[in-house]
Order: C-alpha cells, then structure tokens, then sequence
C-alpha cells in the first residue's frame, strides 16, 4: 500500500531511499539483517511483547522485524510496518509470515506525518528507523499519537560514530584511494547518527510528549558474515558505498585495502567489529499532561 510516500516533510531522505542506497539495501538484504538482528532482538526485548498486540514497525525496511513482531504477538495480534523505501518495500512484501504470525502489512509512508489513525497501537518499535526525520520532535509527536495511553515505544539508534568500528574501519582504510571527503555534516542533520547526543534524543522525545523515556548504551560486535560478504556490505553501504558510487574507479583498489583491513577480525562467526548504540524505552502517558 503507497501513501504519499513522497512528503515534502521528509522529500531528501525520501529521495535518497529510493535511489541507489534503497535498492543496496534490498539487493544486501540477508546479510544487512544478519548484522543487525542482534540489535533489533535487543530491543524486542526491552519492549516486551505479549500475544494478541497491536505493533507499528517505524522504517521496517525489508520486513525481517516486522515479521519477527508478527511472530511475537501471534495470530491475534497485529504489525504495521511502515518505510519510505519502495525498494525495501519490495522484498519486505515478498516475504511470507511464518504460521502462526500476526497478519502484518506494510505501507510506503512518511512517520513523521502518516495519519495512523489515533490511539491504535499498544506499541511501537524501530531498528534503526527513526533517526531520519526532517523535524524529529514533530515526528515523535505523530508517532505518540498511534499508541494508546500507556503504550510503549522501544528503538534503537547508534552512538558516536567514533564508537562504531563497523562503520569507520572500512572507510578509514579506503580513505588512502579516494578524494578529499567534503567536510562533515552537520552532527544534528537527519543520519544515522543524528541521536549520538543521549540528552538532545532524551529532550526530542520528552517534547513529544513520551514520558519514562531511558537510554540504556548498549556495546555489541556485529557482522554481516564471511570476509567476502563483509567486504561487500561495506564497499555498497553508508559513506563508502557513497563514494564509490562517485567514483566508481577506485573501486578495486579500495576492495583490496578494505579486505585487508578486515581480515585481523575474522571469527568462527565471520567478521565482527564493535557497535554502539542506544537502546531507547519510553511510554505515551496515561493521562495528558496539565
């Protein structure tokens, strides 16, 4: 199901998911969800699912969490997964729920203005979905809106960059064959780690009206798989994959320098770097606010 899914709220994030980063996603898709599902299953955790709930995946993706919610909640329940991503999108509808899932469906949306229709859901959950928002607060708000009071939100979203070898080794190690990188962006702009700062999330989301908001930091190596499968998640995704794109040239050069720095960190379980992120509760209040 498509719903405007070009927001102007969101139109450059919207853009950027449909070109060439959404259909990397998609084409990685089972090495990108090996990687992460750690990390979501962490969060699944703190959000504490029980049968027959009403569940709204935010940035859902290829679909791995929302049919994991599915499994979660059982046939009595419900999961909304919800993305901008038509290339994602794709793969998550190929993907049959497992028996005895709740029926899940998945829309082409912007969250951060999608009318989901008021006080339907008894959660909300994201791995690494809601860092992308033009205006994060107004965002939040809408996302509130969805949960019943007492509902709960659970995600998670990465710490500094610095503390995310997974993502600064490759890149360091290609950084020798590529051009002068333009200058940083601006830390609070909508990216993957637009909520590094614990306090600026703790503020966003107490502006949008969540209370018992908490950040629990969360430290985990994590790998898409074998050396080769590691090698290329990083030479197709985040700013590397972004530079290659632009020059495309470089490429073999830079395969074989990322390989080589990746290989001291091969295991029994493949290549595992570190990774820090945030695992974030909070609940719609109860009663509204005086």
């Amino acid at each position: 199901m498509t719903v405007d899914a070009a927001s102007p709220a969101n139109a450059e994030q919207t853009a950027f998911w449909n070109a060439e980063a959404g259909e990397s996603w998609a084409r990685l898709q089972d090495r990108l969800d090996r990687q992460l599902q750690p990390l979501g299953r962490r969060v699944m955790a703190a959000l504490g699912l029980a049968s027959a709930e009403r569940v709204i995946d935010i940035g859902c993706g290829c679909g791995q969490t929302s049919l994991e919610l599915a499994q979660a909640v059982g046939p009595r329940g419900s999961v909304l997964g919800i993305d901008v991503s038509a290339p994602m999108l794709a793969v998550a509808r190929g993907r049959a729920p497992p028996p005895g899932s709740a029926p899940v469906r998945f829309i082409e949306a912007d969250a951060q203005v999608f009318d989901f229709q008021q006080a339907v859901a008894d959660a909300v959950f994201s791995r690494f979905g809601v860092m992308f928002f033009a205006d994060p607060i107004a965002a939040f708000a809408n996302i509130r809106a969805a949960l019943r009071p007492g509902g709960r939100l659970a995600f998670v979203c990465w710490r500094d960059v610095a503390l995310n070898p997974f993502m600064t080794l490759p890149f360091a190690a290609a950084a020798p064959f590529l051009p002068e990188p333009p200058a940083p962006a601006d830390p609070l702009a909508p990216g993957p780690f637009a909520f590094a700062d614990g306090e600026r999330l703790r503020a966003i989301l107490a502006g949008a009206g969540f209370a018992d908001i908490a950040l629990i930091p969360h430290d985990q190596a994590i790998g898409p798989g074998n050396l080769e499968e590691t090698t290329q998640v990083a030479l197709n995704i985040g700013p590397l994959g972004r530079a290659l794109r632009e020059t495309p040239g470089r490429t073999q050069a830079v395969r074989e320098a990322v390989r080589a720095a990746l290989a001291p960190h091969v295991t029994a379980d493949g290549v595992l770097l570190a990774s820090a992120s945030w695992i974030v509760t909070a609940a719609n209040p109860r009663r509204p606010r005086l």
